[in-house]
């Protein structure tokens, strides 16, 4: 999503962030009039696998 907006006094930004988010390792820089925001993914929100045991083979989930 691309927003322009003109500059005129003070201006403020609410954003809700999900719950999925890592926020304690936002990331802000500013420059040249662009204002860029990287917000991880938190860990327990990521896929992960999980390795099974038992029989002839070994099977992996993902998920």
């Amino acid at each position: 999503m691309l927003v322009a907006e003109r500059p005129t006094g003070s201006f403020t930004r609410q954003l809700f962030l999900g719950e999925t988010l890592d926020t304690e390792r936002i990331d802000a820089s500013y420059e040249a009039g662009v204002l860029t925001l990287r917000i991880p993914v938190a860990e327990q929100a990521k896929p992960r696998r999980i390795q099974i045991t038992g029989g002839d083979a070994r099977k992996q989930l993902s998920g």
